[in-house]
């Protein structure tokens, strides 16, 4: 039978066992018995008051007293006391009667009951608590929790605690296996992704519960990172490479695994656990770890004899501000929790020319506009909710980084841009000279928004103040509406968000390395880059290929060995002169400008009419239903209206509306620069001159 033995019972039995001098065989023989059986419960873990007031004693080795006798009589005149779930700095000794008090009203009354056991709440250091960073100052308070009496979690709130022990009866725990958190280690759980394994404490995916953060939704973020750093091997060897904020080391064993000798990985984290796991992953991945730019000898010791490491690692802790200062780096990623605008002045100060910098921002509150004072006091950016946030989110990043590449004497060129539902990951090149910081300030501008029709533009370039801002504006909303109808919003990057040459790259890369997950999304880039619709992309001997339906033109990706080909050649003069083209500014949705009443068109279908109108036009990664186009809102609502059929006519074939009087105001086309045209005076040659195919397809 189990030995279900309470902590008062145990010390009396010792008290026996000591009189009749027969202590270490009977302990022997119960440990040889049930010694697979024994569960230890914390000191915090007690079924009534007093046996949580005789726990003081055993401080000064008076348990044997204490436990013999049944009143609280000796326990008076013992004098002070110190509390046995708090420690000395929170709660001083005292004596019997204040130590009573405290007990029953700070640990007692608070407690939580299961099977005739109080769980009180503890003050001990027994719980890793994660610091606080604060300025130069580090805050590790200690917090109160509970301890579980069926397992070993540690559960800072009452009311966590009651649900976590309903969680344990609802699955029919409700035995005791408790092992105090000193005894053993917490469980860790091995998670394979890329090839690569590394161990995960429990709550990994919960970055306050845990030290080791570990997202399994990033795993996208991170295939892009790894494409954008194998593009960067290609082009120059070997490469000293940082991830400052390692938490598992994920990120920095996927980059030495799969790409060797091409690069020297650096792995950063303040945390000490969080340095501890990555030593531990880098051995569970067979790679060597550098601790000071020295070989750690116990690698070699972890290794199994006959298998080869596979490359070495050097792990630091360090604050990431002070190692990118002391250090130079060719590749620097910077994912921190929340904003990363406290590391961008220390990541461009050392970063080499031509070298990369990717920062993925989780801040998306403030990002997206849901928290206006929170960008305001990180990215000193005025904004509101628009139909293009995501975007906006984007433009945000990069001018908080363009401003402190400026401040280094450096400029930038973004090489793309993605915002997606967790996260904003912008990835620039860095180019040393005061002539590229000054080309890359002046792409920094704020951007007019009109609250009525959510038609923008960016202000144009210039010191002189404008008497009339509003004409800048494509729309006419300000001529027909009271008062002031629009906001300033930035400052906000104004250059192209995508390098067209570099995401092909990205894809031949991405096509090497078997990452299929983010091959759509890399191709969605590379139509956006160029605001096209093409879809049709196939692998070429020499690289990846996009083909043209139009044209039957084929330009080439990346090229292998045939650099002396004629076609590559070619290709490659094509790839600077299409990364000088910039693609549109911003996107509008298609659900967002729709006509009450009336059934839209196919979303393919409507790039194809307004591709027919002479303006261009592709997809757009940040909003499955946005539409990328140079085309004025005011065309872009009129080619809606066109091909638009009311609902009571869904039967019939897609097609423009037989305009009405009222309906043919609606549809007059705009001039370019926002002024409407004579609406009834129009003839139909004047249309057609506009869209010249659209209007004429009937």
């Amino acid at each position: 039978a189990r030995c279900h033995f309470t902590f008062p019972f145990q010390l009396m039995c010792l008290d026996v066992f000591r009189k009749y001098k027969i202590q270490i065989l009977l302990i022997s023989v119960i440990i040889l018995l049930n010694g697979p059986f024994l569960s230890e419960k914390h000191i915090s873990i007690q079924r009534q008051l007093i046996d949580l007031e005789k726990l003081a004693y055993l401080s000064e080795g008076e348990c044997a007293s204490a436990m013999s006798s049944s009143n609280t009589d000796q326990l008076d005149a013992a004098g002070k006391k110190p509390c046995p779930l708090c420690p000395e700095e929170k709660f001083k000794a005292c004596y019997s009667h204040k130590l009573h008090r405290h007990l029953q009203n700070l640990h007692w009354k608070v407690s939580v009951e299961f099977e005739g056991y109080r769980m009180c709440i503890c003050h001990l250091p027994c719980r890793p608590v994660k610091p606080n960073l604060i300025g130069d100052q580090t805050s590790s308070k200690m917090g109160a929790h509970y301890h579980c009496i069926i397992c070993s979690a540690t559960i800072t709130r009452r009311t966590d605690m009651i649900g976590h022990i309903k969680r344990h009866v609802n699955k029919g725990e409700t035995e005791s296996r408790y092992i105090a958190a000193s005894a053993a280690k917490p469980p860790r759980e091995v998670l394979k992704e890329a090839d690569t394994d590394i161990q995960v404490l429990p709550n990994y995916s919960t970055p306050q519960k845990t030290d080791s953060y570990f997202n399994p939704k990033m795993k996208l973020n991170r295939q892009l990172i790894f494409s954008t750093l194998a593009v960067l091997a290609e082009e120059r060897k070997p490469l000293e490479c940082l991830d400052a904020f390692g938490a598992t080391g994920i990120m920095g064993l996927q980059w030495a695994k799969h790409l060797g000798n091409a690069v020297k990985v650096t792995i950063n984290d303040f945390n000490e656990n969080s340095v501890t796991m990555i030593q531990e992953n880098c051995h569970l991945n067979k790679m060597k770890v550098m601790l000071d730019s020295k070989e750690e000898d116990e690698c070699d010791e972890a290794l199994e004899e006959g298998e080869e490491n596979v490359g070495a690692i050097e792990v630091t802790k360090m604050d990431a501000n002070v190692l990118m200062h002391l250090r130079s780096f060719d590749f620097i990623h910077l994912d921190p929790f929340g904003t990363s605008v406290n590391y961008l002045d220390s990541a461009f100060r050392n970063v080499r020319n031509l070298g990369i910098v990717s920062v993925t921002s989780t801040d998306i509150s403030s990002l997206y506009a849901k928290a206006l004072h929170v960008a305001r006091r990180h990215y000193g950016c005025n904004i509101v909710r628009t139909e293009y946030y995501k975007e906006l989110a984007a433009r945000i990043v990069v001018a908080a980084m363009a401003r402190a590449a400026t401040r280094c004497n450096k400029g930038i060129e973004v090489l793309f841009a993605v915002a997606l539902e967790h996260f904003v990951l912008v990835v620039v090149r860095v180019l040393r000279g005061p002539t590229p910081a000054d080309e890359t300030a002046k792409k920094i501008r704020y951007l007019i928004h009109c609250q009525w029709c959510e038609e923008r533009i960016f202000q144009k370039d210039g010191n002189m103040v404008e008497e009339n801002p509003y004409r800048q504006l494509p729309c006419d909303c300000h001529g027909s509406m009271p008062g002031k109808t629009a906001i300033e919003l930035g400052p906000l990057w104004s250059g192209s968000l995508f390098n067209t040459g570099f995401l092909r790259r990205m894809l031949f890369e991405a096509v090497q390395h078997g990452l299929d997950d983010i091959q759509p999304l890399i191709k969605t880039l590379i139509c956006e880059a160029e605001c096209t619709t093409l879809k049709q992309f196939s692998i070429h001997e020499c690289g990846v290929v996009i083909k043209t339906p139009d044209t039957g033109t084929d330009y080439y990706v990346v090229h292998g060995k045939r650099k002396s080909n004629e076609i590559c050649r070619n290709a490659t003069k094509k790839q600077k002169a299409e990364a000088n083209a910039e693609h549109p500014s911003f996107y509008y949705n298609i659900h967002r400008h729709s006509i009450k009443g009336m059934n839209m068109p196919k979303l393919n279908k409507f790039l194809q009419y307004l591709s027919q109108a002479g303006f261009r036009v592709s997809r757009t990664h940040f909003d499955p239903m946005g539409v990328r186009t140079d085309a004025p809102l005011s065309q872009f609502k009129a080619i809606l209206m066109k091909y638009s059929t009311p609902t009571y006519a869904g039967g019939q074939s897609e097609g423009h509306v037989q305009s009405t009087a009222d309906t043919r105001t609606d549809c007059i086309p705009m001039s370019v620069d926002g002024r409407a045209d004579e609406l009834m005076g129009n003839d139909k040659s004047s249309d057609e001159s506009l869209f010249p195919d659209v209007l004429t397809e009937d």
